[in-house]
């Protein structure tokens, strides 16, 4: 017998409320050292995505050209630590000997505000993220080939010959952790903006699901 057209179903009634909530997605770009986690966020603020960009605190010493509150807050080791026991950060690791972390303040209010939240971090940290925040959006940033993966590296010429190596290594080894994401997205030298547009329509599938992520921290 077909249920009355004027009775109301308890599933669609909760299903109309449900989308007339505002349910801000937390997206985390992760990936090894030099498959472009940076160059990919900075194309999407070009593009004028309107996400909200964490910005990650680090104690190591800016690189050429990184901008302090942009790139990261570059703070000093004893201000990190400080920072650990005041319970200030979401994650922290020491990565290749310095500290790095997610501040928590900025992402409550993001998403507090209705706003999408990216945040690029290490593979190391997007595994903490997951345990802290299960419904996040976990997309593994890769290169298309470990040579090139390790040609990228070597034209940073940021680190001496035996760092550059640890750091392939440490890559390797991350790489076999893509399984534990969501989303794979290849980012192919001079298709950047290819990367960006896949990043993109996983976030616009995520918006269509019947039923929405709800991050809470």
């Amino acid at each position: 017998m077909n249920q009355d057209a004027t009775q109301k179903h308890p599933f669609v009634e909760d299903w109309y409320a449900r989308i007339r909530q505002s349910h801000p997605l937390l997206i985390v770009i992760s990936g090894p050292s030099g498959v472009g986690k940076d160059a990919l966020l900075e194309r999407m603020r070009e593009r004028h995505v309107p996400f909200h960009f964490v910005v990650t605190a680090t104690s190591r010493h800016p690189r050429p050209g990184e901008i302090n509150g942009k790139d990261y807050y570059f703070v000093s080791r004893e201000r990190f630590e400080e920072m650990i026991a005041q319970g200030e950060l979401l994650e922290h690791a020491l990565v290749y000997g310095e500290y790095k972390g997610v501040p928590k303040e900025q992402i409550r209010q993001a998403l507090e505000s209705g706003q999408d939240v990216i945040m690029r971090i290490d593979v190391q940290g997007a595994a903490t993220i997951r345990k802290i925040i299960p419904q996040a959006i976990t997309v593994f940033l890769a290169t298309p080939s470990e040579e090139e993966l390790r040609r990228r590296l070597v034209s940073r010429h940021t680190e001496s010959p035996e760092k550059l190596e640890q750091r392939f290594s440490i890559a390797r080894g991350e790489m076999l952790r893509l399984p534990e994401f969501d989303y794979v997205v290849v980012n192919r030298k001079d298709h950047l903006d290819e990367a960006v547009d896949k990043v993109l329509a996983i976030v616009t599938a995520e918006k269509c699901r019947v039923f929405p992520r709800e991050v809470h921290i």
